[in-house]
């Protein structure tokens, strides 16, 4: 992390047409092997949130991150085509703060 960049608690919630649960699980295995940082998957047939930490300059930043991730791995990661209907970007002292 360069001086400039912070740390920023990013919870993304994703939601649309129903899957098979078993289907959903094992797409956000794959994304989860592939990418490595998540630390929260929570997830039921129409909707998934993510929880993870990303390095960046400004919350706008982390925040434009975030919106791109699902669609940057959906694909490969065989993931539903859900839409963002949730983002919540924290520093990490305020997320501290909250627990």
């Amino acid at each position: 992390m360069n001086e400039h960049e912070r740390l920023w608690h990013v919870t993304v919630t994703l939601c649309g047409e129903p899957h098979d649960a078993d289907l959903v699980r094992e797409a956000l295995e794959r994304l989860q092997n592939q990418v490595g940082f998540l630390h929260s998957l929570l997830y039921a047939p129409s909707t998934a949130e993510l929880q993870y930490w990303e390095e960046a300059d400004s919350m706008l930043d982390a925040a434009a991150l975030a919106l791109r991730f699902w669609a940057e791995h959906r694909g490969v990661c065989g993931l539903a085509e859900w839409q963002v209907v949730g983002l919540e970007v924290l520093e990490r002292v305020t997320f501290q703060r909250r627990s």
